[in-house]
């Protein structure tokens, strides 16, 4: 996962997210909140997972799908940018 490095601050900063929503679902239940709060927290926190999925896989497909020698009207260039594409759309609905 070297490709993955340089990214790192950005996913970092997604997994910090990512721990404080944890952390407001805890505080949530602890405080015994009404079950609305903690789906709504609940939701938060799989939205924001998912966006972190989608960078990664994104990330993944760009470094070892896509040739970075190929010009723009390579097909699989074309067909990586859409599963990328693809992926947006249903991660980070």
């Amino acid at each position: 996962m070297g490709h993955v490095a340089k990214e790192k601050i950005k996913l970092l900063n997604r997994i910090k997210r990512l721990r404080g929503q944890i952390e407001a679902i805890e505080r949530a239940v602890t405080n015994d909140q009404e079950c609305a709060d903690v789906l709504q927290q609940a939701t938060a926190c799989r939205g924001a997972l998912d966006g972190f999925i989608a960078e990664v896989i994104e990330d993944h497909i760009r470094e070892h799908m896509m040739d970075p020698k190929a010009g723009r009207d390579d097909p699989r260039a074309a067909a990586a940018e859409e599963l990328v594409d693809i992926v947006h759309q249903y991660l980070k609905k």
